[in-house]
């Protein structure tokens, strides 16, 4: 029996942030990883996925760059190349997170681990004792009970899907959440036809509407069928209920199910253990800490915000309660906050956004006012992107306090600017503090001042 002051289930974001944190302030962590060291985010998810999305964008502009005076004949694209471009970034990207956990002095250890209850971890055949256990074990593809689509060769989900050995012909994609969006983006844009078909009424239900219309609009190459309930799949067709309840289909080569991710919550002891748990996640304070003492769950796991950086802040959190129930010097209390978490959609083109949505902001009571500018009042945009690219920012505000309540971004460069829309929402500032903020010019950002000015 080993002992160490932290154990912790899975080397995902949520996991191997909390160990470098821990091993930096002097404890010793065993960090448990079944599989590939950095999660489903670095491994078949978030870096793979924006590799081959960049790829594609070169090829892109490539194609069009004629309108900028930037001619190039016979443009085409290799696939294989661009997956072994994605390999090399991964493989290189995890030897060196795997470098930096080894120079911290994190103990990894590639097995199962199962956990016993509190302070207790079994792993590698041997059980663990800690005086800390954080859960980290991730999140799973949902796989809808749809008829036909388990054990269907003609059916994906999002991992199999980046691995495949060419673009296929037809693609249809069953859901237009972050992962659908974004991947039928991708093959549309390396010539594939592309159709989606989603159960509710507009693509990323989480979006501002009418951001997500304009989003939706932008995808020229995609047909969207919004309202459609999937009824069956048999090979690559997709039998679907029409909004009026007509029968339809899509005829393809290839399914792509992506209907969002659950919670991994199976396979590691938690039910036998205690812990409060169920298909929603693990049920976690806003300290990370779960019914079970000693015990804290970070990132997917937990069910509350299904994004890499959400995990990386709740790892944060969960080892500043650690560190201060052990007495170490300089910890402090901390708390996980979620009401200023950025999120991305890394589609063709770009969304994203921070804080409440119009439509939410209404129903939690407030007096809304908003403002809506195409980024093209931006010089930056319009020298970079044309007069007709697609994209536009929403500001939604409090009317009588004048705070901010949302950001929200199409566009592109929208994932690198949302970061300091988050900042002004996490400091509660109003749209009068935002007029009085200097923005570098020119920036595309700066459309997010502009619209401070027409908020009304």
């Amino acid at each position: 029996m080993s002992k160490h002051d932290v154990v912790i289930l899975g080397g995902g974001p949520g996991g191997y942030l909390a160990a470098e944190r821990l091993a930096a302030a002097g404890q010793k962590v065993l960090l448990v990883e079944k599989g590939a060291l950095g999660g489903v985010c670095l491994n078949v998810g978030c870096i793979p996925t924006k590799t081959l999305l960049a790829a594609a964008k070169h090829y892109v502009q490539a194609r069009e760059g004629e309108r900028f005076g930037v001619k190039a004949e016979k443009v085409t694209f290799d696939w294989a190349a661009m997956q072994a471009w994605k390999r090399a970034v991964v493989e290189k990207l995890r030897s060196s997170l795997a470098d930096t956990e080894r120079r911290l002095g994190v103990e990894v250890l590639a097995a199962e681990g199962r956990l016993l209850g509190p302070g207790r971890v079994e792993a590698g055949g041997e059980v663990r004792e800690a005086r800390a256990v954080i859960v980290a074990t991730g999140s799973t593809p949902a796989w809808p009970p749809i008829p036909g689509a388990r054990e269907n060769p003609k059916v994906v989900d999002s991992t199999g899907l980046l691995e495949l050995a060419q673009v296929p012909r037809r693609l249809c994609v069953v859901g237009g959440g972050v992962i659908g969006v974004e991947l039928a983006g991708l093959m549309a844009a390396l010539g594939a036809e592309v159709e989606v078909v989603e159960l509710l009424e507009e693509i990323v239900p989480f979006m501002d509407r009418d951001q997500a219309a304009l989003l939706r609009r932008a995808m020229k190459p995609v047909k969207f069928h919004l309202g459609c309930r999937v009824e069956r799949i048999e090979g690559a067709t997709v039998s679907y209920a029409g909004k009026d309840g007509a029968p339809a289909r899509v005829e393809a080569d290839l399914v792509l199910l992506a209907v969002g991710r659950s919670p991994s919550v199976a396979g590691w002891g938690a039910r036998e253990a205690g812990l409060d748990a169920g298909p929603k996640g693990v049920v976690v304070d806003e300290r990370m800490r779960t019914n079970l003492p000693g015990v804290w769950a970070v990132g997917d796991v937990t069910g509350r915000s299904l994004l890499a950086h959400s995990a990386y802040r709740m790892a944060e959190v969960a080892v500043a309660d650690i560190l201060a129930a052990a007495g170490a010097s300089g910890a402090g209390p901390d708390r996980m906050r979620y009401h200023a978490i950025p999120w991305v959609v890394y589609g063709m083109p770009e969304a994203a956004g921070a804080g409440l949505t119009e439509q939410e902001a209404r129903a939690k009571g407030h007096a809304v006012k908003t403002a809506t500018l195409p980024l093209r009042v931006t010089g930056r945009f319009v020298a970079e992107h044309g007069f007709s690219a697609p994209g536009a920012v929403k500001l939604v505000a409090d009317a009588g306090s004048d705070r901010l309540l949302g950001v929200h971004l199409v566009g592109a460069y929208a994932s690198e600017i949302i970061w300091g829309a988050a900042a002004l929402l996490e400091q509660e500032l109003r749209v009068a503090d935002l007029k009085q903020i200097v923005f570098p010019h020119p920036t595309v950002g700066e459309a997010i001042r502009e619209a401070a000015w027409e908020t009304h």
